[in-house]
């Protein structure tokens, strides 16, 4: 057979750390799906810090190389792996299939069981294209940007393990909004709405929708509501008083904030394109996910 993808880069799983180290991928798993993308007419290479985990035969590469010289990247690992890896290559527009190995795995929904299957129709065309949005802030302090990150999930602004509720002064398109007093705020991406701000109360939303969500953590005043906004407007976030507190970007990079900075978060030009099995649905992975009735007419 002859894969519609001529050079694809096997990725393997990552601590959701920032330090991007290979935390124990067993060869053999790695191996196996090497040799099964050889057997399906691909050259495979391998993301650098994923080469302790496949064969040395293959090419190791950097991630900017993979995003110049590949034709897909197949990550192996939860949805945390595929955050980091998905904001470092969005840029060249690579298309990525998750298979997972996490737990709940709403952006790398193959079964690691079922890959061969999945990836057969796949690599030969058979597939549902994706794309999901980016985040780009930036934290600035006296004018000048000391921080900045891509996010795909969330740009969540938080106090301090020890310390009482901030109180963060938020704008939307230049427009005042109000001053919260919480434990923080998430501003979520459709992607992240599965993640921590569904846990904080917010809605899901499709990844079709071209906006946010902003949700208050554990805020002072009960009427503080989740809000969905357009993603054309730019989010300012400013932190008025509290200790301690910080800003971090898909909860895999972190920026420590003092009195005056702003947090400010816009839409990325980029967006990261997945490859889903054929007839794959949104829906159909929220009730897996989040086992919702199965039941029907």
């Amino acid at each position: 057979m002859t894969s519609s993808f001529r050079r694809v880069a096997l990725i393997g799983k990552y601590q959701a750390t920032g330090a991007r180290v290979q935390v124990g991928v067993p060869d053999e798993v790695m191996d196996d799906i090497g040799a099964f993308l050889e057997s399906q007419g691909c050259e495979v290479c391998l993301e650098q810090s994923s080469a302790s985990a496949a064969h040395p035969r293959y090419a190791i590469l950097s991630v900017e190389e993979i995003g110049r010289q590949c034709d897909l990247g197949l990550v192996v690992g939860g949805d945390g792996t595929m955050l980091g890896i998905g904001r470092q290559l969005a840029c060249y527009g690579l298309p990525l299939i998750g298979i997972n190995r996490g737990r709940l795995g709403f952006i790398t929904d193959i079964s690691l069981n079922d890959y061969r299957t999945a990836l057969t129709a796949m690599l030969a065309g058979e597939f549902e294209e994706d794309h999901r949005s980016l985040m780009e802030a930036k934290v600035m302090r006296n004018g000048a940007s000391v921080f900045n990150a891509l996010a795909m999930n969330d740009v969540v602004v938080n106090r301090g393990a020890t310390s009482g509720m901030v109180e963060l002064r938020v704008s939307v398109g230049h427009h005042f909004v109000a001053n919260h007093r919480a434990d923080g705020i998430i501003v979520a991406s459709p992607t992240g709405s599965t993640a921590y701000a569904l846990s904080a109360g917010g809605p899901l939303m499709h990844p079709a929708v071209p906006g946010w969500v902003m949700v208050p953590i554990a805020p002072h005043s009960l009427s503080n509501r989740p809000i969905l906004l357009p993603d054309a407007d730019e989010i300012s976030i400013e932190l008025v008083s509290g200790r301690d507190a910080s800003a971090n970007f898909d909860m895999q990079s972190l920026a420590s904030l003092a009195i005056g900075d702003q947090v400010v978060v816009r839409r990325s030009e980029f967006r990261v394109r997945f490859l889903h099995p054929r007839g794959w649905s949104y829906f159909d992975t929220l009730r897996k996910k989040l086992h919702w009735n199965e039941g029907g007419s």
